[in-house]
């Protein structure tokens, strides 16, 4: 990559009127959480900042967070990818392979040292040397470790890169975790699912890309725009709920009539994600509306919760959100004063968790 075009330089390129850009701008700042005040903004990074330099490293995972990713509607992947940033390496979106390829990456990372973006999909496997995820016959620790010296900002595409995901479940014999003990000191923000909704995906790397800063982050590091709700709250089966109308089973009355699935297992309340939001496949579905109960698929660890059909602990001496709509009157009101209670401890937690680290970024200024 000679020359760095901006976004509105592509589209010249390629005979698209401004008309075209303006809405394609329109629809960045809608996927990226913001405002329409921050139009204006988003336009002016287009026509002045050059496509940013992409880095897509790829560790112990299933490739399921770059399938999710290039099902993105909005914009469509190959948008992303051919017009609004500069994607240098990736195993599974680049054409190049073996030494030239490898060699590219020893060269980008060169060229454009402490600018461009790195995201990481896979966990690090850390046992035996790192020889259980090789990559271009070297340790991926090892590349990891070398490419984020330079990486303005790196992103952690997927529960594998943010935890571990499910190479880092009981018994681990990997030694598998995510990827933040490997990296330094460089900005990280982490976007958790296995895999994540690719409008997720696509509206952090642009937030980056636009402004030049990770988009604002909650306690354990993720952007609150996509991780500010739980999915319980965003849920349409939320009445059914509050109402203490279950299913019990998979296959009976209530699981047909689409009453609440926390008796089966569902993490919806402790669980922050952006499905009841944004939902799947071009706001289509997403796993409750297909009748499966959420299974935490953000939260670090999820995959030691097996079953996965096993019902959620309840919250200490405040009881477990079974008490919701036990019946009318006190019965009722204790349960959703338990449930109450459970939601503030959850909330505590993170405002604890955000204020702590703010303090340790504050410390270490």
């Amino acid at each position: 990559m000679d020359k760095r075009e901006t976004m509105w330089d592509v589209y010249l390129r390629h005979g698209m009127s401004r008309r075209s850009f303006i809405k394609g701008c329109v629809a960045l700042t809608s996927l990226m959480g913001l405002s329409t005040d921050a139009v204006s903004k988003v336009v002016e990074a287009a026509e002045k900042k050059p496509l940013p330099v992409v880095i897509w490293l790829h560790g112990h995972e299933c490739t399921g967070c770059d399938e999710s990713f290039i099902r993105s509607a909005s914009p469509f992947a190959s948008d992303l990818v051919l017009s609004q940033i500069s994607l240098e390496y990736s195993h599974l979106l680049s054409a190049a392979s073996g030494e030239p390829f490898e060699a590219h990456l020893k060269e980008i990372t060169q060229k454009y040292k402490g600018q461009y973006i790195l995201a990481v999909e896979g966990a690090v496997s850390t046992s035996d040397n790192g020889t259980y995820c090789m990559s271009g016959g070297r340790p991926f620790t090892q590349t990891l470790q070398e490419v984020a010296k330079g990486a303005a900002a790196i992103i952690a595409y997927g529960t594998c890169a943010t935890a571990g995901g499910i190479q880092a479940a009981n018994p681990n014999p990997t030694g598998s975790s995510g990827i933040a003990p490997f990296i330094g000191s460089v900005p990280l923000v982490k976007v958790p699912g296995c895999p994540p909704i690719p409008e997720v995906m696509t509206g952090v790397v642009m937030h980056i890309a636009f402004f030049g800063s990770l988009p604002p982050l909650d306690g354990e590091g993720r952007p609150k725009q996509f991780f500010g709700n739980r999915i319980h709250d965003t849920c349409y089966r939320r009445p059914f709920f509050d109402a203490g109308m279950f299913a019990e089973n998979y296959d009976d009355a209530g699981s047909r009539a689409g009453w609440c699935l926390y008796k089966l297992g569902c993490r919806g309340p402790e669980t922050y994600a952006s499905c009841g939001n944004l939902r799947w496949f071009q706001g289509m579905s997403y796993p409750i509306q297909s009748g499966a109960p959420c299974i935490g698929c953000t939260n670090a660890g999820f995959w030691d919760n097996v079953p996965f059909s096993k019902r959620l602990p309840g919250y200490g001496k405040f009881g477990n959100a079974d008490k919701i709509g036990l019946g009318v009157g006190a019965a009722a009101v204790v349960g959703v004063a338990a449930h109450a209670v459970g939601s503030l401890v959850q909330k505590q937690k993170r405002e604890e968790a955000e204020a702590k680290k703010k303090a340790e970024q504050k410390a270490s200024e």
